[in-house]
C-alpha cells in the first residue's frame, strides 16, 4: 500500500506540473517578484518557475497521498535516524535540544518554504504542543478535511481557530507553541517596515506584540532539508535585549529565510504569492 502511495503521489505530480505550467498558474507573480529582487533574465525566471512548479506539486503529492508516513514518526529522539514507509529520517546536529525547548511551548516562526506542512505532524508526533494559524481556505469542505484530518495527529489538531491576539498570548500561557507563517505581505494598518531580499517589506506585527508581552517567550524556526534523507532542522532565535519585539526578531527571520532561499530559491513558495505587494504594488501590474 505505501509502494501505491507512492506511485500515486508521483503521477498525481507529474500530471498536476504539466497542467500547470500549460495553464501558466502564478507565472507572472512569479516573474514580477523574481524580477523585483534581482533575476532579470528571462531564462533564469523561466527555469527557476519550472523548478518551483516541480518541487510544489512533488509536495503536493506527498500531502494527498503519503502523508501518513510523517504521522508514524517516532516520538523519542533517540530513535533517530530511522526509516518509515521506505523513507529515510533523522534529526540535524544539535536539533534534538531545540526540540526538547520545544516541548515547553513558544513562538514557531516559519515559512513556505519545502515540504513545510509535513512539519506540523513530525513536530507533533515528537510531542511539541504545536498549535498552527491558518488563514481558512475555500471551499469550506476543503478546509474541513485540512483542518480534521491532515492536520491532526492522534486524534488532535494543530490547527487552531484563535482570532485575536490576546487569544495566541493565552496560549502561549497554556504553554503551547505558537506556529505562525511570517513570510507573507502584512496589509494591516499596524504592519511593521522591514527589508526582505534586499527590498522594503511590511511584516506581521503579532510577533511583535507577543514578545511585548511575554518577553521571555523563546522564539524558534525549523525547516525540512531533502536529501536521501529527510532531516528535521531547529534552531532558536536570539531576541535581542533591549529592542523592541519583532524590529529585532523579524529581521532575524527574515536574515534566515533569505539564507533558506539562497540555498535553494525554487523551495521557496513564496515566489507564488505577492510579498512586495504592499510597498511595491506597481511591479504587479
Amino acid at each position: 500500500m505505501n509502494v501505491a502511495r507512492k506511485i500515486i503521489a508521483s503521477l498525481f505530480a507529474h500530471v498536476a506540473y504539466g497542467l500547470l505550467r500549460f495553464c501558466g498558474w502564478k507565472r507572472k507573480t512569479v516573474y514580477a517578484n523574481l524580477r523585483h529582487v534581482g533575476a532579470a533574465a528571462e531564462t533564469v525566471c523561466e527555469k527557476l518557475y519550472r523548478e518551483l512548479l516541480h518541487n510544489l506539486t512533488r509536495h503536493v503529492g506527498e500531502l494527498l497521498f503519503c502523508f501518513k508516513t510523517f504521522k508514524k514518526l517516532p516520538a523519542e529522539f533517540a530513535a533517530y535516524p530511522c526509516r518509515v514507509d521506505g523513507w529515510n529520517f533523522d534529526l540535524a546536529p544539535g536539533a534534538a535540544a531545540v526540540l526538547e525547548k520545544m516541548r515547553s511551548g513558544g513562538i514557531f516562526l516559519t515559512a513556505h518554504y519545502g515540504n513545510y506542512e509535513a512539519m506540523g505532524p513530525w513536530l507533533s508526533r515528537l510531542g511539541i504542543p504545536l498549535v498552527a494559524s491558518y488563514i481558512p481556505v475555500k471551499p469550506a469542505w476543503l478546509n474541513r478535511i485540512l483542518e480534521g484530518r491532515i492536520r491532526a495527529v492522534d486524534g488532535r489538531s494543530y490547527s487552531v481557530n484563535a482570532r485575536t491576539p490576546r487569544e495566541f498570548v493565552r496560549l502561549l500561557a497554556d504553554g503551547k507553541l505558537f506556529c505562525l507563517l511570517a513570510d507573507q505581505d502584512s496589509r494591516i494598518p499596524s504592519a511593521l517596515a522591514g527589508e526582505f531580499m534586499g527590498r522594503p517589506v511590511h511584516n506581521n506585527p503579532l510577533p511583535d506584540f507577543l514578545l511585548k508581552h511575554r518577553p521571555e517567550t523563546p522564539v524558534f524556526v525549523c525547516w525540512i532539508e531533502e536529501r536521501s534523507t529527510r532531516i528535521l532542522h531547529a534552531e532558536q532565535i536570539q531576541i535581542q535585549l533591549g529592542v523592541s519585539g519583532s524590529a529585532s526578531v523579524m529581521a532575524q527571520f527574515n536574515a534566515w529565510l533569505q539564507s533558506r532561499i539562497s540555498e535553494n530559491p525554487a523551495l521557496w513558495y513564496g515566489f507564488t504569492h505577492r510579498r512586495f505587494y504592499s510597498k511595491n504594488p506597481e511591479i504587479y501590474k
